[in-house]
């Protein structure tokens, strides 16, 4: 998760522009959040994952402490002490609340918490509308960034009330959905060659990128190949056949130690029934699909597949070259259809590059060659993060549309499984 770019970086927007995504994106949240209960907005079923309402409180916090508190002299909030229960990390933006600790916040209620989420949204509103030229130039970049961190935590609100629901022994939907259609071929694993050589990467400045995205630099890649499509649910069902869980010589140390210590034997969700595997999803316990990409690994699991395959993980920086020629069609996607984003590919056979699921890449977390931290509690958004942690692309069927793009870097702790998480095959070429 990531910080801003500068003004001057940014894709420009116009005014109108940015009030129509900022409205059209703040009423998203409320949907997705529309299936629930109110009990279900206050569980935390890990440290890791937020309440949904801690999320719609946050995001709202975002704006009141990063623009309206700083650009509006009459600004008041509805509680002072909504800066303490909300804020998440930013040191210099004053003390928080712990984090394992907000699954035991009851209060404000639901509904204060919408109360809240209204009130910065006509203040917003009136001040996107109504500032000077001069006022506007100064913090649209920051609307900018609160309206993508607000598009993360969308994604944050999918997958924590997945790992919410799937504590219920009950199994609950999320929601209703059809699923009769999914594919039953996921089609041939090939490999797609790719020349080496000098090339560039990272955000260029032709649209909105975060910091960690920054500066767009030069890079040399040996000849490398990747594979033309996902890891499937039955490609890994294999690997757990063959002893894959059992066979420490194909783990990184930390990883068997992970195996061993958290006894994990299938991916996060999976269960045995019946002789059969069953994965919990966001429209309940289903039989796992062969066809369909495996997700909910963590990068231990991916390296070890990989590793058993007699392949490897892709770089980053491979990733984003073979991405380079793939277009993502279309401005936004709703994201409730869970649907992958529609691609189109100019001239390999790479599929399923963009929101299916988080990829696995072999490159740590760390600032390209250039960077410098923003100024700031902004600037504590990505560089304090760039220690033990890994690098995925892609998006997921959870990330909206226009949220993806080929320079975009998430990362997590190589133990990390509750996003959707999967696997895509490289080898060295040549």
């Amino acid at each position: 998760m990531t910080a801003y770019t500068k003004p001057s970086e940014n894709n420009n927007r116009s005014r109108e522009s940015l009030i129509s995504f900022y409205k059209t994106v703040r009423e998203f949240s409320h949907t997705l959040a529309e299936p629930l209960e109110i009990e279900d907005y206050v569980v935390q079923s890990m440290p890791d994952v937020s309440p949904t309402k801690w999320h719609l409180a946050h995001t709202s916090w975002f704006f009141e402490t990063f623009l309206l508190s700083k650009a509006l002299s009459d600004y008041k909030s509805p509680n002072p002490q909504y800066a303490f229960l909300f804020n998440s990390y930013y040191v210099q933006a004053g003390e928080r609340h712990l984090r394992p600790k907000r699954g035991l916040i009851s209060r404000p209620t639901v509904e204060e918490t919408y109360s809240y989420r209204n009130h910065v949204d006509e203040s917003m509103i009136q001040f996107m509308e109504n500032s000077d030229e001069k006022t506007w130039t100064e913090y649209a970049p920051v609307i900018e960034i609160g309206i993508h961190h607000e598009q993360q935590h969308q994604e944050l609100i999918v997958t924590d009330i997945k790992h919410v629901l799937s504590e219920n022994p009950l199994n609950p939907e999320y929601i209703h959905k059809d699923i009769t259609n999914a594919p039953k071929e996921a089609g041939e694993l090939k490999w797609v060659d790719f020349d080496g050589g000098l090339f560039n990467i990272g955000n260029d400045g032709s649209g909105f990128g975060y910091d960690n995205e920054f500066p767009n630099h030069k890079i040399y890649l040996n000849p490398f190949k990747l594979g033309s499509r996902l890891i499937t649910n039955g490609e890994y069902m294999e690997f757990m056949k063959a002893g894959g869980y059992e066979t420490p010589e194909i783990w990184l140390s930390e990883g068997w130690a992970t195996v061993e210590t958290q006894g994990w034997s299938a991916p996060l969700y999976w269960e045995k029934r019946h002789g059969g595997w069953m994965h919990f999803t966001l429209t309940g316990l289903r039989e796992v699909e062969p066809s369909e990409p495996v997700t909910h690994v963590s990068y231990f699991e991916a390296d070890a597949y990989a590793r058993w395959a007699g392949s490897r993980l892709p770089t980053e920086a491979e990733w984003e070259v073979a991405a380079s020629n793939i277009e993502i069609e279309g401005n936004f996607v709703d994201t409730m259809n869970f649907h992958p984003v529609t691609m189109k590919n100019n001239g390999n056979d790479l599929k399923q590059m963009y929101g299916d699921v988080w990829e696995w890449t072999q490159s740590s977390y760390s600032a390209y060659p250039g960077y410098k931290t923003p100024p700031g509690a902004l600037g504590e958004y990505n560089g304090k993060f760039m220690c033990n942690q890994m690098v995925l692309r892609g998006g997921s069927c959870a990330t909206s549309k226009s949220h993806i793009r080929k320079t975009y870097r998430n990362f997590f702790p190589a133990n990390a499984r509750w996003q959707f998480m999967g696997i895509r095959l490289a080898k060295d070429g040549g």
